[in-house]
């Protein structure tokens, strides 16, 4: 029997560390099975690829992220959507030429993240199987159980026309000005048409959608698009082998289990959040682990109870601790599930607000807004949050259904099915 052809198969990955992360993980699987995929994304996450085996092209300096992470809208609940809108034209022109010269006909395939819209526009002019790869259920349209987010949205109640009216609004007040100018402008620029709903149909105008989390944490909703599927949380955080930093493991044996804070990856303006969360450290008597990279974040001098650490994987880490203090990214979110910990959350933007509100709902963890978010009382969401032995349970019961990961593998089956006579 004639073997078949390695596929060639284009996956560009918008966002940070929890983002890109997952789409490693997928080339890395798929160059396993003797594909040749090829990551496209910002130059900070090279080394993370490389170590994974993953072929990889830079889209944007680190240089550029730097200043991203800095910007002073990044996570706002509703300018955000601008500073992706500008970092996306920043990178749109080479992103394009790069991937249009990748392309060999008949022979290449295009995985995309939410917002990696070169994909798509790449897959209409050459008429390339084409997969989007949606990490969060937050993206995801409904005239149902609609996504949380940072306003009021319609309940799962509400009239259909008033959902409908919702979505227009966002579209037309929103999305319009920002994600869909800087989409069309580019369009226009290589002689595509322009898109009238960025975020809505087009979005999901895929052969292949996949959701990388399960029903269970996101109910499927009967207008979904019909081409997604759902085949669980990637939990895949660091290369093979990578445990913790020596001076952490010293300090997480000196004593009892710290909390853990984190503001994510895609922020260096958190300096605010991590003053509060080690002065609730020193009020609850709790030992804390700060979790940045970017020193100048945090105060100093930090409590004796108190470290900060650069990096540790979440799989390694938030076993062995007795909360989890985070912004509600669905990186940082499946991971605290699957390991079994309580969870505060304090979302900001994005989908940061529907993944707390899911998993409030799922008895694993509660939610602290931002304007109260203030030592007293993280101190004293931290104490019911480790004194709920009902809690406890239900994160044990969560986690035990996460120990089998198999999202990745089942999303490159699904992926490969599309090249034809597989």
């Amino acid at each position: 029997m004639k073997a078949l052809a390695p596929v060639k198969i284009l996956i560009v990955a918008a966002g940070s560390h929890g983002d890109v992360l997952p789409f490693i993980a997928l080339g890395a699987e798929l160059r396993r099975r003797g594909h040749e995929p090829h990551l496209f994304a910002i130059a900070v996450f090279e080394p993370l690829a490389r170590q994974a085996g993953v072929p990889f092209t830079a889209l944007g300096s680190a240089e550029f992220y730097e200043g991203l992470l800095r910007h002073p809208d990044l996570n706002h609940p509703s300018r955000s959507l601008r500073v992706m809108a500008q970092a996306m034209e920043h990178t749109g022109a080479t992103a394009w030429t790069t991937l249009d010269a990748a392309v060999v006909p008949g022979q290449t395939l295009v995985v995309g993240s939410t917002l990696a819209f070169v994909t798509r526009s790449l897959a209409e002019r050459h008429g390339l199987p084409a997969v989007t790869v949606h990490l969060a259920p937050g993206v995801l349209r409904t005239l149902h159980a609609l996504p949380r987010h940072g306003g009021p949205v319609p309940g799962a109640g509400a009239p259909r026309w008033l959902k409908r009216l919702f979505w227009r609004l966002v579209d037309n007040l929103v999305v319009a000005p920002t994600l869909g100018a800087a989409l069309n402008r580019h369009r226009r620029a290589v002689g595509l048409a322009p898109v009238r709903r960025p975020m809505g149909d087009w979005l999901n105008q895929a052969d292949l959608v996949i959701g990388l989390f399960p029903d269970w944490y996101a109910p499927r909703q009967p207008d979904w698009p019909a081409s997604l599927v759902l085949t669980g949380f990637p939990l895949y955080d660091s290369a093979p082998g990578m445990g913790l930093p020596p001076e952490l493991e010293s300090f997480l044996a000196a004593g009892p289990p710290p909390v853990a804070f984190t503001s994510g990856t895609a922020t260096a303006r958190a300096l605010d959040f991590f003053t509060t969360s080690a002065e609730a450290c020193r009020l609850s008597g709790r030992r804390g682990v700060l979790l940045t990279r970017h020193a100048d974040q945090v105060p100093g001098p930090l409590p004796p109870d108190v470290v900060r650490v650069d990096y540790a994987p979440f799989s390694r880490l938030l076993p062995r601790c007795a909360a989890f203090v985070h912004h509600g990214g669905i990186g940082t979110t499946s991971q605290a599930l699957a390991a079994g910990v309580p969870q505060l959350i304090r979302p900001m933007a994005h989908d940061q607000f529907d993944n707390a509100a899911r998993t409030v709902a799922l008895g694993v963890g509660r939610q602290l807004p931002m304007r109260r978010y203030r030592p007293a009382a993280v101190a004293a969401a931290l104490e019911r949050l480790i004194g709920d032995h009902a809690m406890k349970r239900r994160c044990a019961e969560v986690a035990a259904g996460l120990v089998a990961d198999t999202a990745i593998t089942e999303a490159c089956d699904r992926i490969l099915a599309l090249v034809p006579g597989r």
